[in-house]
């Protein structure tokens, strides 16, 4: 499995102060020497953490892959279509919540979502639908036209070591395996951490990890370089 780390928080604690520490763009060159390859940034409506200037600098500037999570808006395809990152994880965005609270609702959005997935596609960005683990999900995404889609973690991780964490895995994936049966790469993340990431080895064919929070949270205790290492080493 590969390890894509998310510097969105990074970004958090920069805008906290304003200025421009800590640097994003430093921080996303720390991430790939020690062992990241990709850097995921989410550039949302309200740009609460990523800024437009961050994204476009990391474009020039990465020596592996940029990820953009982006919502399924107008404004957000024009600027992926202009920048052309190496990949986009399409999420579900709500000004309230504090983070992504649950998987992309492709199935009830269907048609929506084919339409925005396939200009993205034509100009040879890969697109990721960033769903929640169910069949009905899964099976929907396949029709879209993007070639992966990234497993919502979240309820594993919070089930975690509780009676409900076997079923939340199991979810994974059959998920996962419903996925590479109709075609789809898989991708997984949001809220893996350094105790409940190793269960992912147990999933057939995970192609990459994406993970900020736990990573960022460790780097204040360790520093940046030893916590993507340490989390590199448990994907590996």
């Amino acid at each position: 499995m590969l390890l894509g780390v998310n510097i969105d928080h990074v970004a958090t604690l920069r805008n906290a102060r304003g200025g421009v520490e800590p640097d994003t763009i430093k921080a996303a060159e720390v991430c790939e020497l020690n062992g990241a390859t990709s850097i995921t940034t989410h550039l949302r409506e309200d740009r609460r953490h990523i800024k437009d200037k961050d994204v476009r600098t990391l474009i020039k500037t990465l020596k592996t892959n940029l990820n953009l999570e982006m919502a399924v808006t107008e404004e957000m395809q024009q600027i992926a279509l202009e920048i052309k990152p190496h990949s986009v994880c399409l999420v579900p965005e709500k000004r309230q919540e504090i983070t992504t609270e649950g998987g992309l609702d492709v199935a009830g959005q269907l048609d929506k979502i084919t339409k925005f997935v396939k200009p993205l596609v034509d100009a040879g960005i890969l697109v990721s639908l960033f769903i929640d683990p169910t069949e009905e999900q899964v099976k929907a995404s396949s029709k879209t036209g993007a070639q992966f889609i990234e497993m919502h973690t979240g309820q594993y991780s919070e089930k975690y070591g509780t009676t409900d964490e076997e079923t939340e895995f199991l979810k994974l994936k059959n998920s996962a395996e419903l996925a590479r049966t109709l075609g789809l790469n898989v991708n997984a993340g949001h809220g893996l951490n350094y105790e409940n990431v190793h269960r992912m080895h147990e999933i057939t064919g995970l192609y990459e990890l994406n993970i900020g929070h736990s990573i960022i949270s460790r780097a204040i205790f360790v520093g940046l370089p030893q916590a993507v290492k340490e989390m590199k080493d448990l994907v590996k």
